[in-house]
């Protein structure tokens, strides 16, 4: 004998809503996707993603983790501008933005309060590269758009957005090698940024590929700089006092403050890889002359705001690369110009990299430097 099984009425709606929740999540779609030459795929086979549509304007919550250098400042400020921008301010209806530490529960707990707050998107610089699957599945349950971007995640069930750092790693190698011409023994400055970011590992992974294939002799020395001027200014002085003479160096960022250290301590300009600090470049400017052989590379602050833009195409409901590649922007002393790409008038810790013409998104240094980098509650 079959028996039907009847639910509840309350039940029944309760697995309804629960199948209806579910089906929020994205689906997988075929390419391309919006704006291809904005938000280009990272490879031909990246898959594409269609978050259902949703009608805006919208609220945006931008999760930090680490706020202790100029970079994640500049990159708050940033994001408060360009959200004060045409053709972006009538999209956003809220804007919040939090720092949550290095810990990654409270990154994660911020996160589910957003989710749970009916937050429409989430734009979030990982804490550290895995750890999120939980809040992934509550965000798709409420069809709310999670984007990492800089530190991004180990996963392909969210769209990201980031530079190669693979690559930077290998463009600063392959300068600092070609610089160095023959040479192939010696001892070289690593700097490494923050602890336990996908960003710092893969830039060293990237850096060490080369050097360990081109230049097996060569002893590098690494220290910790936190992506930090005065944190790399003090762990640079502290390695020349006991290493002495190094033949070049790698620095994630604090460019600043490595060169600095290495002035007080009268070491030898070297060729030097470094990020985009308006400082770093300013220096290699005057010093290139004297033996600074710098190359610049940016991972540009202003990534928020491709992050915040491909938020809401997603939330617009257009077909989206799971991995968004965001091109590296890259000079070196020879192609340093004054008010083009470094401000001699600027502040040093200003991040000179800010505009991605494919995207239409220019910030000017004015408008980011009036904003503050405090969390908006």
């Amino acid at each position: 004998m079959t028996r039907s099984l009847r639910l509840p009425a309350a039940v029944a709606a309760g697995v309804l809503m629960s199948t209806a929740v579910a089906l929020a999540a994205p689906k997988t779609v075929p390419g391309p996707g919006a704006d291809p030459q904005c938000f280009k795929p990272w490879k031909a086979d990246t898959k594409h993603y269609q978050w259902p549509k949703k009608d805006g304007p919208y609220r945006i919550a931008i999760v930090n983790g680490f706020v202790g250098n100029t970079w994640r400042i500049q990159m708050i400020q940033t994001a408060k501008a360009y959200a004060e921008q045409p053709g972006m301010k009538e999209k956003i209806k809220e804007l919040k933005v939090v720092s949550t530490g290095t810990d990654v529960a409270a990154q994660l707990g911020a996160m589910e309060d957003f989710i749970n707050q009916g937050y429409d998107a989430i734009v979030t610089i990982a804490v550290a590269p895995d750890g999120f699957d939980r809040v992934i599945r509550l965000a798709d349950r409420n069809n709310v758009v999670v984007v990492p971007f800089d530190n991004v995640l180990d996963t392909d069930k969210v769209m990201q957005v980031n530079e190669d750092q693979l690559e930077i790693g290998r463009i600063a190698a392959r300068h600092i090698l070609k610089e160095l011409g023959s040479k192939r023994d010696g001892k070289i400055l690593e700097v490494r940024g923050l602890p336990g970011n996908s960003v710092d590992r893969d830039r060293h992974l990237g850096f060490r590929e080369v050097m360990e294939k081109e230049a097996p002799k060569f002893q590098i020395i690494e220290i910790v700089g936190n992506w930090d001027d005065g944190t790399s200014q003090k762990a640079t002085a502290d390695a020349l006092a006991v290493h002495g003479r190094f033949e070049a160096v790698f620095t994630q960022g604090g460019s600043t403050g490595t060169v600095r250290a290495m002035m007080d301590a009268r070491h030898p300009f070297v060729p030097m890889a470094g990020e985009a600090e308006n400082g770093y470049r300013k220096l290699i400017a005057t010093h290139a002359k004297d033996g600074l052989k710098g190359l610049s590379y940016g991972q540009s602050a202003g990534l928020v705001a491709i992050s915040m833009k491909a938020a809401i195409a997603a939330l617009e409901g257009n077909p989206m690369p799971q991995l968004i590649s965001v091109p590296i922007p890259v000079e070196d002393y020879g192609t340093l110009k004054a008010g083009v790409n470094y401000w001699p008038e600027l502040t040093d810790n200003f991040f000179a990299a800010n505009a991605f013409p494919a995207c239409g998104v220019n910030i000017s240094a004015p408008e980011i430097m009036a904003k503050d980098a405090k969390n908006i509650q």
